[in-house]
């Protein structure tokens, strides 16, 4: 299984879960952010758990579940500030940069399509140097949708101009591909292990990435241009 790269103009690519280990907003987002709360309050673990994991639950899929603004205000603490006290769990999926320098050197453009919020992006690209191999970043911010909405891809036709049919998107989220496939997007492809500490997904309607380095581009230079 590999990408007709010939026929590829433009490469759509998630962060959390496919370019970056996952691992690392779980850490944060099921165990670090119950913690520190309830140590800043002076309250028990399991109280916080019991007050804020059915407001996860309801938000799943909402702007607000990946806005720290929002978290910080419903906290009434800086929650952009904790995810910086753990930041050194932060990594890369193997393969991922390798895969994003193969991609620019073989004249794709690469666009980062991201729920995550603004300041979550910069403490991951401060900590990877992940920008440094995208041509473009766009968040759900951006547009006030998430992917898992069908106006976050009108949006971004609007945003960043490309041809679905010439473009292929990497996503561990298979709401959003969902919702890129609706767009008209065809070249869809799942992650199989997000987090590389966690068990690996099942995909069912997508075909998925396990290791990025059977992706990596081989454009055929005999190919006359279109």
């Amino acid at each position: 299984m590999t990408v007709p790269w010939n026929d590829v103009d433009t490469v759509l690519l998630d962060m959390d879960g496919t370019l970056l280990d996952l691992h690392y907003d779980n850490y944060f987002w099921q165990r670090y952010l119950f913690q520190r709360y309830a140590l800043a309050e002076g309250v028990s673990e399991e109280s916080v758990r019991a007050w804020l994991l059915p407001k996860m639950h309801d938000l799943r899929g909402t702007l607000e579940w990946y806005c720290l603004e929002f978290w910080s205000g419903l906290l009434g603490r800086d929650v952009g500030r904790y995810k910086e006290e753990v930041a050194d769990r932060i990594g890369w999926r193997p393969g991922a940069r390798e895969f994003l320098e193969a991609v620019g050197k073989s004249g794709k453009r690469r666009v980062l399509v991201t729920n995550a919020h603004p300041r979550a992006v910069d403490i991951k690209f401060r900590r990877t140097g992940l920008d440094r191999h995208l041509d473009a970043v766009i968040t759900a911010h951006d547009f006030r949708r998430p992917k898992e909405d069908a106006g976050f891809w009108t949006a971004l036709g609007e945003a960043e101009p490309f041809d679905p049919s010439r473009s292929v998107l990497f996503d561990d989220n298979a709401a959003a591909l969902a919702k890129a496939r609706e767009y008209g997007i065809e070249r869809l492809y799942g992650i199989v292990r997000p987090d590389l500490r966690a068990e690996p997904l099942r995909w069912d309607d997508f075909p998925a990435v396990e290791d990025f380095d059977a992706f990596t581009p081989k454009v055929d230079t005999t190919a006359q241009p279109r």
